[in-house]
C-alpha cells in the first residue's frame, strides 16, 4: 500500500487555531478558507496522543531517520505553558525512540516570557518568530485587533531568545510588502541576531493578486535582489533560506522548501481536531482548498500520502503547466509555492502569480552564489611586489573556502548515507557560518586535501561534523573515532580516551561537550584529559595556538608535541615582543594579522617559520628565542604563504621543488627588504633576474618579472 508514496517528513500541528493579532495579511483568518471558525480552539490531550502514534508510525514504517515537526497556529502560544508541555512530552515519548526528532514552535512573540522559554529548552524547542522589520514595516500589517502595535513586546521576545535562550533561537519569519523599504528592514532584522531569515512572499493567487505599483512587474524580485546584494556585501552574517534554497539548487542539491525546485512535497497539516490538511497555504484558493477528509483518529497518514491533492504537490515536472514546463529557470523555480498557482477555471494549472519576480529573482542570485575567482591588475601587480594589503587577501581566501568545499563534497559524495554527512549537510543549510568557520580552519584544509584522494583519512569526517554543531550552538550526539587514544575537533582541542575506536560525542550549545571514554566515564571541557589549543591574544588578533591537531605536520618539519603550560607562556611572551617591534613595520604587521590565525610549534632550529602551501592560515614556528628574528621570518613565511595561494587560485604548478623554493625564499625577502640589516635591493633583483630565467608558467615568470621591476623602480 505504500509502495508508490512519498512518506511525510514534516508536519505543522495546529495546537491552538485563534491568535491574539489581527494580521491582515493573514492567510488563516483572512482567506477564502474559513474551516478554522469550526475548529476547536486548542488540541486536546487525546488528539496529541493519536496524532503522535500516527507520526511514529508513519515514521517506523518508512524508517525516517529525521522529520520535523512545528507547532503552529493561530497562535501556539494561546494553548498555554502545560498544554504545550504536555504535547512536547507526548511528543518525544512516542518519536525519540523511532526517528531524530526535529521539534519547532512559530510564534508571533508577543506572549513569549522566560517560563516558555524554560519549557522549550527543556524539551529541545526550537523557536522561529515573525517579524516583518522595523516599527513602520511591522505595524503595517502585525496589529492587534484594536489598532495597537505588537512591535515592541516581538521585540522583546526575540531580544530574550538571542540574549538568553541562544541555543533554541531558530530565526525570524519576514513576509515582504514592497511599500517597505528594504535596507530599513534587513537592518531592523540584523540588530535582533537572528541564526536565519526566512523572507515570504505575501500569499496571492490569480483571483487576488499581489500588490503592485501599475506597470511594475518585477517589484518583489527588485525588494529582494536589494536584500540580497546587502546581505552578501555583508559577508552573509546569517542564513537567508530562500537565497541559500536557490544557492543549494545551483550547485546541483535540493532546496529544502516547498516553494521552490522540483522535489516532491514532503508536508501534511494536522488540525486542532486531528483531521489532516494539505499544505495550510492552499487557505488561500478557495473554501475547503487544504481539506482531505481524513483525520488522525481513523486513518493513517500513507492513507494521507495517497490523497489526489497531496499527489498532485509531487508529481515534479509533470504537474505544472505547459508555460512552466518550458521555461529555462524551471528546475529552479518549480512553479513557485503551488497555492500561488491558482485561478478559478483552470485550477492549479498555471504558473505562480509572482512568475515574473521569479523570473528575474533566481537568475541574479543563482549567478552571485556561483564561486567567482578574480583578481585585478592592480591586486596582482601588489602581491608580485610585496605591497599587498589586508584587504587584498579575500580572494585568495575565498580560493581556499572553495578548494576546501570542493573537497568535502567529494568525501560526502561516498558517504552520502553516513550520519556525520547527514549532519553537516543540514548545518551546511542551517548553520553556514559554522560550517565556514571550521572549513577554513587550515588543517581541515590539509585534511580536505588528504581525505579527498585517500579513504583512510575520511572517518575523520565525524570530528569535523562535531566541530561544526560545536560552533553553531546544535545539540548533537554522534560516534567519533578516536586517534592515537585521542578524540580531535578541529579547532576546538583534544580528549584523551584511552584506545582506539568510535567514541560518543554529544554537543548540547556552543562550548557545551562531553565524550564517553574508555572506562564509560562521561568527560567534559573540565576533565584532566581535556587539551584544548590555546591562544595567544595580540592587540589586534588572536592567534590560535594549535599544538594538538592530527593534520598539523604538513611543514616539512616534525611538529612538536603538546607543550608545557609554562613553556606555552615562554612562546606567548615572545610572540607578544615580536609584535611590539613589528609596529615599526605596519604592513607587513596588518598583512601578519589578517594572514595568519593558526601557531604550531615545531622542532628544529630556533626561530625559523614555516608555511604550509596545504594549510593556508596557518605557520609553523621553531622555538623562538630572538623576537626581532622571530619577526622577520615570520613575515617571510607569511608572503610567502601567500604566494602559494596565489599559484592555488590560477592552479599553477612549477615543475622544479628547487626553484618553486627559491622563489618563495627570495619572495619573503622582498617583503622585508626595507628592515634594517636586509639584503641589498641590488641582490634581490639578480635573485629575481636568475629565477626569471627558469622555465616557469607565465603567470609564475609574470609575477618575478613584476617583483623585479617594482624592485628597480624604488
Amino acid at each position: 500500500m505504500s509502495a508508490s508514496i512519498v512518506p511525510f517528513r514534516q508536519f505543522v500541528l495546529k495546537i491552538a487555531s485563534r491568535c491574539d493579532l489581527a494580521c491582515d495579511h493573514c492567510y488563516v483568518f483572512e482567506a477564502a478558507d474559513q474551516s478554522w471558525r469550526s475548529k476547536p480552539v486548542v488540541m486536546s490531550d487525546e488528539t496529541i496522543g493519536q496524532v503522535a502514534r500516527r507520526i511514529a508510525e508513519h515514521a517506523h514504517t518508512h524508517a525516517i531517520e529525521r522529520l520535523h515537526v512545528i507547532l503552529h497556529g493561530g497562535e501556539p502560544l494561546l494553548a498555554g505553558v502545560s498544554r504545550i508541555e504536555r504535547i512536547a512530552a507526548e511528543l518525544r515519548r512516542q518519536l525519540d525512540e523511532v526517528t531524530d526528532l526535529d521539534l519547532r514552535i512559530h510564534t508571533n512573540g508577543v506572549l513569549l516570557t522566560d517560563t516558555f522559554c524554560r519549557l522549550f529548552r527543556r524539551y529541545g524547542i526550537k523557536v522561529g518568530v515573525s517579524l516583518d522589520g522595523d516599527k513602520a514595516a511591522n505595524d503595517r500589517h502585525r496589529k492587534y485587533l484594536n489598532g495597537r502595535s505588537s512591535h515592541d513586546k516581538v521585540v522583546k521576545a526575540i531580544n530574550l531568545l538571542q540574549r538568553s535562550y541562544r541555543e533554541i533561537y531558530a530565526g525570524i519569519l519576514c513576509t515582504i510588502d514592497v511599500r517597505n523599504d528594504p535596507q530599513a528592514v534587513y537592518r531592523a532584522l540584523k540588530e535582533l541576531d537572528p541564526p536565519r531569515i526566512d523572507f515570504l512572499l505575501p500569499h496571492a493567487t490569480w483571483d487576488d493578486p499581489p500588490l503592485r505599483t501599475s506597470g511594475q512587474e518585477t517589484e518583489y524580485a527588485d525588494w529582494l535582489r536589494v536584500v540580497h546584494d546587502i546581505w552578501r556585501a555583508d559577508d552573509r552574517p546569517f542564513s537567508i533560506r530562500m537565497f541559500d534554497s536557490l544557492a543549494l539548487m545551483a550547485a546541483g542539491r535540493s532546496s529544502g522548501t516547498e516553494s521552490l525546485g522540483l522535489t516532491p512535497s514532503d508536508l501534511v497539516t494536522i488540525e486542532t481536531d486531528g483531521s489532516y490538511e494539505q499544505a495550510d497555504s492552499l487557505k488561500i484558493a478557495f473554501d475547503g482548498a487544504p481539506a482531505t477528509g481524513l483525520d488522525a483518529a481513523g486513518h493513517s497518514l500513507d492513507e494521507v500520502a495517497q490523497h489526489q491533492g497531496v499527489q498532485a504537490r509531487q508529481q515534479g515536472l509533470h504537474s505544472l503547466s505547459a508555460t512552466c514546463r518550458s521555461c529555462p529557470i524551471v528546475a529552479s523555480c518549480g512553479g513557485g509555492l503551488f497555492a500561488h498557482r491558482y485561478r478559478t477555471g483552470n485550477g492549479f494549472d498555471n504558473p505562480s502569480v509572482f512568475c515574473s519576480d521569479l523570473r528575474v529573482l533566481i537568475p541574479h542570485i543563482q549567478h552571485s552564489a556561483r564561486p567567482t575567482h578574480e583578481l585585478t591588475q592592480a591586486t596582482f601587480e601588489r602581491f608580485a611586489a610585496a605591497t599587498a594589503g589586508p584587504a587584498d587577501l579575500s580572494p585568495l581566501s575565498t580560493v581556499q573556502q572553495s578548494l576546501t568545499r570542493m573537497r568535502v563534497v567529494k568525501i560526502g559524495a561516498a558517504h552520502s548515507g553516513n550520519a556525520e554527512w547527514k549532519l553537516l549537510s543540514r548545518l551546511d543549510q542551517e548553520h553556514r557560518l559554522a560550517v565556514d568557520r571550521v572549513f577554513d580552519y587550515p588543517y581541515v584544509r590539509n585534511w580536505a586535501r588528504q581525505a579527498a584522494d585517500d579513504e583512510r583519512h575520511r572517518p575523520y569526517l565525524a570530528s569535523v561534523a562535531m566541530a561544526v554543531a560545536l560552533f553553531a550552538g546544535v545539540a548533537a550526539e554522534m560516534a567519533v573515532p578516536a586517534r592515537d587514544g585521542f578524540v580531535h575537533l578541529p579547532g576546538v582541542g583534544r580528549m584523551r580516551v584511552g584506545a582506539d575506536g568510535p567514541v560518543t560525542v554529544v554537543t548540547a550549545g556552543e562550548k557545551s561537550l562531553a565524550m564517553r571514554g574508555e572506562d564509560g566515564r562521561w568527560l567534559d571541557t573540565e576533565a584532566p584529559e581535556w587539551e584544548p589549543v590555546r591562544s595567544i591574544a595580540m592587540p589586534d588578533t588572536e592567534l590560535v595556538f594549535d599544538d594538538v591537531d592530527p593534520y598539523r605536520d604538513c611543514f616539512g618539519v616534525t611538529p612538536r608535541q603538546r607543550l608545557r603550560q609554562d613553556e606555552f607562556r615562554s612562546w606567548r611572551w615572545t610572540f607578544e615582543l615580536m609584535d611590539e617591534l613589528l609596529r615599526a613595520h605596519p604592513r607587513q604587521s596588518s598583512m601578519l594579522t589578517a594572514g595568519v590565525q593558526v601557531i604550531t610549534p615545531l622542532s628544529g632550529a630556533r626561530d625559523t617559520s614555516h608555511f604550509s602551501r596545504q594549510a593556508f592560515g596557518a605557520m609553523g614556528v621553531s622555538e623562538p628565542a630572538d623576537p626581532a628574528t622571530l619577526a622577520a621570518t615570520a613575515t617571510r613565511s607569511c608572503y610567502g604563504a601567500q604566494l602559494g595561494a596565489l599559484f592555488d587560485m590560477f592552479d599553477i604548478t612549477i615543475d622544479d621543488p628547487g626553484v618553486e623554493s627559491r622563489l618563495y625564499e627570495v619572495y619573503g625577502r622582498l617583503a622585508t627588504s626595507g628592515w634594517q640589516g636586509a639584503c641589498d635591493p641590488g641582490e634581490l633583483i639578480t635573485a629575481f633576474g636568475s629565477l626569471s630565467a627558469h622555465s616557469l608558467p607565465d603567470l609564475a615568470k609574470l609575477l618575478v618579472e613584476t617583483a623585479r621591476d617594482s624592485l628597480a623602480a624604488r
